[in-house]
């Protein structure tokens, strides 16, 4: 919103997905690794096994870059069953400890340092 400066920038980004299909069914294709593999590589995971397990409704996944600096994220998956039938997906990607990060532009234009002799 223009002029609103409470709102402080958040470090996640939040999707959410509806499907006709039972959650039952959504929460396999999540949780089975060779389903997963398929939209998901192990590649781009820091471990393939998720680091937080809600049986039949939430699965959490560390990320890890394939490029230096290799930052890492996490990836939550939140399966609820909608309303009028079918199922919802939420996906969270956090960036974690963002908050303590500095952030140097690759052209800051700071003089170089020298070393006294």
């Amino acid at each position: 919103m223009k002029g609103d400066t409470s709102r402080k920038p958040s470090a996640s980004l939040v999707f959410e997905f509806q499907f006709d299909e039972p959650p039952e069914k959504l929460w396999r294709a999540i949780s089975t690794p060779g389903l997963r593999e398929s939209w998901l590589p192990a590649a781009d995971l820091a471990d393939p096994e998720p680091s937080v397990v809600t049986p039949g409704t939430a699965l959490r996944y560390r990320m890890r870059d394939g490029e230096p600096p290799y930052g890492e994220s996490t990836v939550t998956f939140r399966v609820a069953a909608s309303p009028g039938g079918g199922s919802s997906l939420h996906v969270i990607h956090e960036l974690p400890g963002q908050g303590h990060v500095r952030r140097t532009p690759a052209n800051s234009n700071d003089p170089p340092l020298m070393r006294a002799a």
